[in-house]
Formats: C-alpha cells, sequence, structure tokens
C-alpha cells in the first residue's frame, strides 16, 4: 500500500526466510524437549505464524515470507512460542530488529539472539502532548507560576489479550516531588482522544513583582521533569497493564512558555533486566526490506520508454533491459522488476523472444539449452510465476492435498525403509500418485495461460531454427521451464507456491521429492531415462513409466501449450479458487442491538464469495461477484475493532474483521481486483456503519442514503497482474544506480572493444558486447536517465528536509531514523557548502 506524501507514493515490503532455532532452553519437565512455532509481528501485531515443530530444542522451519507493509511500524519483531500440553502458548524470547536497522541485515542469514520478553519491553505507539507555562496570581495577591499538561491524543497503542482501554498517568517529578494525576479511561480504542488539561504548580509562591517576565527559580524547574504513563485498564486480578512512557524535562520551556509536540512510547527505565544474551538460544533469519520512493509517471518516461524499446533493439544485447541484467551480480534481482513493467505495458512476450534467441544463438550444444541461469531464463520463471500460479493451483492443488492427507507410505530406497513397511506396496503407492500428479500436468495443457502459450511457442521456433537436426529440440526447449523449472519445484516445495499453508512433514516432504523427480525425468524426454537417475532404486521404479503412452502425451501437452493459436479463455473456464481463511466476521443483519459476530470460513473465487461454519462444510452465505458493488474499510470506531473492511452488495454490507492489517489489506485487494469490472460498482461509500438509526460517518438516517465518502480508485481487472509500472521502473533506477561503477566499467569495455579487436581484458570479458557501438550508445542513455532521477530523489529530499519539523506527527520525537536522516541530511547541506 503506499503512502501519499506530497506527490511521492512511498511503498514498503518485507520478505523473510526464517531459518532455524537452536539452543532454546529446555522444558523444565522430564522429556526436556518443546513444541515450538514462531511468529512475525510488525511491532506487536501478529502477521504470519510458521508451522509447530515438535519435540525439538533446535527446530527447523525454513518458512518463507513476503508481504505489503501497509502502515508505518518502529519494530520488525519475531517470536518463538512454546506450545505445551494444555495447548497454552508461553513466549520463549524474541528478536526485534528496529526499522532503521534492517539494512544492516539485508538479504543475508544472520543469526540473532533471542531475548527476554517483558510488559516494560514490549512498547509501540505515540503520544500528543502540550506543555504550557503560565503565571498566576493567587486570592492572597501572591504570584505562582503554574503547569498546564494537556494530553491530547495518542496513537497506534497495542492490542492486549484481544483489548484496549487505555488512560494515562501525569506526573511532575523533582529530586523532592511527585505529583501525579489520572485521565479518564478510554474503552475500545487504541487511538484514544483524551484531549485533559491537568495543573501543576511549578514554584514556590514568591512576592508578587511586576516584573514582565516569569519570575521563578531556574535551578528548581531544570530538576523538574514531566511523566506521562500510558496504562491499558484490566478486568484482572494481575493489574493495569503498562503501554510506554515518556519524559520531557521542563528545560523545553525555557525559551519559550508553550510547548507542543508527539513523542514516541518509550520502555520503563527502570524495567526488569534482561538475563545473560545466551540463555535462551538464538534465530537464523534472512530479512529483504525494501522502501521504493515513487514519483509521478512523467519522471520515469525517458528510463521507461528507453526500456520498452529493449525487445526492438539490434542486437538485444546492446538494450537497456540486456545491460542491466549484465551489470546486476544476480540475473533474478533483474528479472523481477523487468518482467513486471513489461506484462505491465503489455510487451513481455516480445522482449523474452528477443533475449531466447539472443541465448539460442550463443548455445552451443542442444541438450543445455536453457539449463543456465541466465536473463531469458530468469525472466520466463518469473512470468510464469505471475501470469501462471493460478494455472499452477487449479492443475495441482487437488492433487497435493490428497497426498498431504491419506499421507500413504512412499519410500522405495531399501535402505530407508520403516519396520513392517513393504517395498512393493510402497512402489504401489507412489506409482499412483505420480500418475495422478502426471495425468493432472498433461491434462491441462487447454488451460494454460495464454501469455505463457505465447512464449513457449517462441521458444520453440527459436530452438528449431538453431538446431535443425534434433527433431527433440522443440520439446526440451519447452520442457526444460514447464516441467523442471514450474511443476517440479511446485511438487517439490509446495509452501514456496501457495498449495500448502506450511512446510510438509517429513514423510509427505520425502513422498513429494520422489514425485517431483519422476515427473521432472518424464517430462525431460530424455533418451536414457533409467541413466538419467544416479540412484538405483529410482531407475527401478522409472520402469513402470518407460511406455509410449507417457511420451505421447507429455508430446502432445507440450504442442499444445506452445502452439500460437489463441484459445478463448471462457470454453475452458472454471472456478478458480483465489483466497480463502478462517476470519472473524460481522453479518450486520440485525437492525437493532448487538451485531453477530462469529468466527467464519471465507472462500473466495473467480465466481463467488462464500462463508462457511468451517472448512468443508456448505456455504451458510454466498455473493456472486457481479454482486460487489464495492470493497473499502470499516473504520474503527463503528464497532471499536480494528481490521475490520466492508464488502458491499446491492442490499447491505458485509462486515468482516481480518486478523491482522497485511491480512485485511490483501482481502480488500483481491476482491476489488475481482470485482472491479462490475457495471453497478459504486463511486461512494459510507465508511462507518449504520447503527442506531443513522450512518456514524454522516448522521443520515436512511438505511439507503447514498455514500458520503469517494470508493478507492480502481485496480487494474486483471487479477494476476497487479503492477505499478512506475513503481517497477523505480525499482530498476535503483538498481542502476547502485551498480553505476559497473555501467561505467561496461562503456570501457566498449570503447576497448571498438579500438581493439583483439583477445578480450580480463576485467571485461564478464560482459556480452555483441555490437560495442550500439552498446556504448544506450548505456550514455541509461546513465543519463538514471542521473536525472538521482537529481530528483536529492532535490525532494533537501526540499523535504527543510519543511519537517521533529517532534510532528509524522516524526514524533524518538524517531531515531528520522535523527539520523537529519544528521546525514546537515553533513551533506555542510559538504555542499
Amino acid at each position: 500500500m503506499a503512502v501519499e506524501d506530497e506527490g511521492l507514493r512511498v511503498f514498503q515490503s518485507v520478505k523473510i526466510k526464517i531459518g532455524e532455532a537452536k539452543n532454546l532452553p529446555s522444558y523444565p519437565g522430564p522429556s526436556k524437549m518443546r513444541d515450538c512455532y514462531c511468529t512475525v509481528n510488525l511491532d506487536q501485531e501478529e502477521v504470519f505464524r510458521t508451522k509447530i515443530v515438535e519435540k525439538s530444542l533446535c527446530p527447523f522451519y525454513g518458512e518463507d515470507f513476503y508481504c505489503e507493509i501497509p502502515r508505518s511500524f518502529r519494530h520488525l519483531s519475531f517470536y518463538i512460542f512454546d506450545r505445551d500440553v494444555f495447548r497454552r502458548d508461553s513466549i520463549i524470547g524474541k528478536v526485534a530488529i528496529q526499522k532503521e536497522d534492517l539494512q544492516k541485515y539485508h538479504n543475508r542469514d544472520t543469526w540473532f539472539q533471542l531475548q527476554h520478553v517483558d510488559a516494560d519491553s514490549e512498547v509501540q505507539g505515540k503520544v500528543h502532548l502540550e506543555l504550557r507555562l503560565s503565571e498566576v496570581i493567587t486570592d492572597t495577591g501572591v504570584v505562582c507560576h503554574k503547569l498546564a499538561t494537556r494530553i491530547v491524543e495518542c496513537q497506534g497503542l497495542p492490542i492486549v489479550n484481544g483489548q484496549c482501554d487505555p488512560y494515562a498517568t501525569v506526573t511532575l517529578a523533582g529530586p523532592f516531588r511527585s505529583e501525579a494525576k489520572k485521565t479518564k479511561v478510554k474503552r475500545k480504542t487504541n487511538n484514544p482522544q483524551f484531549d485533559e488539561v491537568f495543573y501543576f504548580e511549578v514554584t514556590r509562591p514568591c512576592s508578587y513583582s511586576k516584573k514582565s517576565h516569569f519570575d521563578f527559580e531556574e535551578e528548581d524547574v531544570d530538576k523538574l521533569e514531566i511523566r506521562v504513563d500510558l496504562w491499558n485498564a484490566s478486568n484482572l486480578k494481575f493489574g493495569d497493564e503498562f503501554l510506554g512512557e515518556l519524559r520531557i524535562p521542563l528545560k523545553v520551556l525555557r525559551q519559550s512558555t508553550s510547548y507542543e509536540a508527539w513523542y514516541f512510547l518509550q520502555p520503563r527505565d527502570n524495567g526488569s533486566k534482561s538475563l545473560k544474551p545466551d540463555d535462551l538460544g538464538s534465530l537464523r533469519l534472512n530479512v529483504v526490506y525494501t522502501e521504493d520512493h515513487v514519483f509521478s509517471s512523467d519522471y520515469y518516461r525517458p528510463l521507461r520508454d528507453l526500456l520498452l524499446k529493449s525487445a526492438d533493439v539490434e542486437p538485444v544485447s546492446a538494450s537497456a533491459a540486456h545491460i542491466l541484467g549484465e551489470v546486476c551480480r544476480e540475473k533474478q534481482e533483474a528479472a523481477v522488476p523487468l518482467v513486471r513493467l513489461f506484462l505491465h505495458y503489455g510487451r513481455v512476450v516480445p522482449f523474452i523472444s528477443a533475449i531466447a534467441s539472443g541465448e539460442v544463438t550463443r548455445t552451443q550444444d542442444p541438450n543445455t539449452i536453457f539449463r543456465g541461469n541466465s536473463l531469458a531464463s530468469k525472466c520466463i520463471d518469473e512470468t510464469m510465476k505471475l501470469a501462471g500460479m493460478h494455472y499452477l493451483h487449479v492443475t495441482l492443488k487437488p492433487a497435493i492435498e490428497e497426498i498431504c492427507q491419506s499421507h500413504k507410505p512412499c519410500e522405495i530406497d531399501p535402505v530407508k525403509l520403516k519396520d513392517g513397511e513393504n517395498l512393493e506396496n510402497n512402489m504401489e503407492n507412489l506409482r499412483q500418485y505420480v500418475d495422478r500428479v502426471f495425468h493432472a500436468i498433461t491434462e491441462s495443457g487447454v488451460s494454460c495461460p495464454t501469455v505463457m502459450c505465447d512464449i513457449f511457442f517462441s521458444l520453440r521456433e527459436a530452438a528449431a531454427k538453431r538446431f535443425q537436426d534434433d527433431p527433440d529440440v522443440r520439446y526440451t526447449a519447452v520442457s526444460s521451464f514447464i516441467f523442471l523449472r514450474f511443476f517440479a519445484p511446485a511438487i517439490l516445495s509446495p509452501n514456496l507456491f501457495q498449495l500448502t499453508p506450511h512446510h510438509t512433514d517429513p514423510q509427505t516432504s520425502r513422498t513429494l521429492t520422489l514425485i517431483s523427480k519422476t515427473v521432472q525425468t518424464l517430462g525431460s524426454l530424455s533418451k536414457s531415462k533409467s541413466a538419467s537417475f544416479k540412484e538405483s532404486y529410482m531407475a527401478t521404479f522409472y520402469e513402470f513409466f518407460n511406455e509410449q503412452k507417457y511420451a505421447d502425451a507429455v508430446k502432445n501437452f507440450l504442442d499444445l501449450i506452445s502452439s500460437s493459436g489463441r484459445r478463448d479463455p471462457k470454453s475452458v473456464e472454471q472456478p478458480i479458487l483465489l483466497k480463502e481463511f478462517m476470519i472473524k466476521r460481522a453479518q450486520g443483519r440485525k437492525r437493532f442491538g448487538m451485531k453477530n459476530f462469529k468466527k467464519r470460513w471465507f472462500r473466495l473465487t473467480n465466481h463467488e464469495f462464500t462463508y462457511h461454519k468451517s472448512k468443508g462444510d456448505q456455504p451458510l452465505y454466498s455473493i456472486s461477484i457481479e454482486n460487489i458493488l464495492a470493497v473499502e474499510k470499516l473504520e474503527e470506531e463503528s464497532f471499536k475493532m480494528k481490521n475490520m473492511f466492508q464488502v458491499i452488495q446491492p442490499e447491505r454490507a458485509l462486515y468482516i474483521q481480518a486478523n491482522n492489517c497485511v491480512e485485511a489489506k490483501d482481502w480488500i485487494d483481491i476482491l476489488t481486483k475481482v470485482s472491479q469490472c462490475n457495471q453497478k460498482r459504486l463511486t461512494v461509500y459510507h465508511p462507518s456503519a449504520y447503527l442506531g438509526g443513522h450512518w456514524l460517518c454522516c448522521r443520515a438516517s436512511s438505511d439507503s442514503a447514498p455514500g458520503c465518502s469517494p470508493c478507492t480508485s480502481g485496480l487494474p481487472a486483471n487479477i494476476q497482474l497487479d503492477i505499478d509500472g512506475d513503481r517497477e521502473t523505480e525499482r530498476i533506477y535503483s538498481l542502476f544506480n547502485s551498480y553505476m561503477s559497473k555501467l561505467e566499467k561496461m562503456q570501457e569495455a566498449c570503447g576497448s572493444k571498438s579500438v581493439y579487436d583483439g583477445p578480450e581484458q580480463e576485467e571485461y570479458s564478464t560482459f556480452v558486447i555483441d555490437d560495442p557501438q550500439e552498446t556504448y550508445k544506450t548505456l550514455k542513455q541509461v546513465i543519463a536517465g538514471v542521473g536525472a532521477l538521482e537529481q530528483e530523489h536529492a532535490q525532494y529530499k533537501r526540499d523535504k528536509f527543510k519543511k519537517t519539523r521533529y517532534g510532528s506527527q509524522e516524526h514524533p520525537i524518538g524517531d531515531k531514523s528520522f535523527q539520523n536522516y537529519i544528521r546525514q541530511q546537515s553533513e551533506t547541506s555542510t559538504h555542499s557548502i
């Protein structure tokens, strides 16, 4: 989700690999082992949870999580929980990485020591405060000085045990005094509006004097501070929970008699001392945090136009897109934004055809065609991932679910057989599974997305033209992608492709490995099948499939998906499952009294949106996609509940609460996309609920009154390809900018090649340069385009630095990332002067 910032949009995303934990403290019981899982949290809001690893003090998770971050945050936190026999979860420890420190660990495996978790250290949220010092004349004519402290509001306080009923205590503290006052409790909100003022006598009354300035003892005030503590009012006997504090020395009033600022809440100073860091074990993580600052479209036109004409440049190695692949450390880095950009502008097929054709020309042996990690291979992988994810789900998910549920033993390695298992039975189980998966794939050709078919057609043509003596190359060029790089990895690791929610258990994982190996070999059409296996037991098992019908089925499938004839998608359309999850919801049917909030299993296909009592049950309610008129957030004040959204239908709105902000955003996005083309979509809606005979937002009394706020702007109707072209161009600019030294080196290489066409110099041999003059020309344009954007970013930072106030709502006092930013900008300004 983009945060608008004066013409600049800011996108945040995070990709996390949760590896393993080690040396967790042993359980006090006799077994000493624990059943642990790990959660990912934005501050204290859980957005992801791994599976439970049982009976281990060194659990391996191996799980990946990606999300767009829809709000500001201070910490990315990871908690290790232990689930005990009574199904109660206790926290073992946590890793909390401050947002400004995320770049330190960017894309590298790092072991983090687990830290103790206590209420005094678990802090989030900010407070808006005003202080005013005034001179007061008492009834007796004596002058004293009073401090007015106004608690305006708080934002983003944590939800504790499902609720937040906050209040604040305000204390004037000094060496010889401590005077405390308390606000009212605000029920069911983590953004309380207090707007309460408390008065404190700051100086001892002194004789009235007609001096114009305040006559108070400086050293007295210097030793005083205002302390604000936030608490969550609890109904439990354990007392109220501490939410955070802030301390403001009254020195801030030296320059002026009034002061106003936002503050981040801080942990309590006298919090419990943590134990030695190695007491709780450690957690291995790989975190990639990305923040894109995106200007309006016009800024990117020169660089974008240069990239989009890459498919037409002769030779393609002299194009801007190919050059990006040459300078990036890993081809994948370049492939992701390039593919997304070309897909967005409908140019991905000619682009991939051009770079694939260039690669085929350089390939000497037909058996190695598209086997390397080239730019063409990575771009095709990325296109299949984006355009083919729903095709993958429709094809494989039923079979994978059946394998996970039936859980038949399939081990065929005699050395690994368990006691009581029969080798022939296991072979038969595995053969049935392989048949099931193989037929699901080879009969799915008609459902293959058109963009994939068009790419496969160009691969087949290029390969057949290059290797005219090899009749099979037209098949192997396509099978190396569809079998080896699309279906086989999804069978091997279904959780990475959202076919299963978590990693499968060891037995199922082994079964899927054996199926993946067999299907991969079947799809490769290699001449000596048995010889392609290192293991003799796999060669023996493969004899089951040494029939011509399997090879024929593969060839028919490959012929179908690499034909250029386009098919009418409606003729093969079947419901595609897009998303399902258990979330809370409020149907909102009752006009009066309490709303009936219940947990429901929600399921979305490209035909309908349904909810069920639990997974697998008949639907309790169904909304046809055509009847979704809008999908919008619901204001928290409606039901005093966070992360709520509404699905608006002709007769009423369905109010739903997601488990966290990331999940709410995902549902809003996909429901909006799938209903985007509906003819009766609303342009206005009510951001709050209809309660007590009126809409809470605009107070209109009729439940059919037209909305009072404009609906969120539209998104592309294509479900799979919700791509922001400007954001992808910004990412490509960032890559070019970070590899500027390589671009300059490539320019040198072009000059060197043009002048001296002899053996390549060592330092230039890493680049593919077919035409030095054309490549040099493109490089010059790339460097100029990147330089212009770099200047725009620098100017924006300078302008923002001038306008931004430390202590504002956007940058509260205590914002370390902003303090660092201020320091950098000050150094830059000083340096430039």
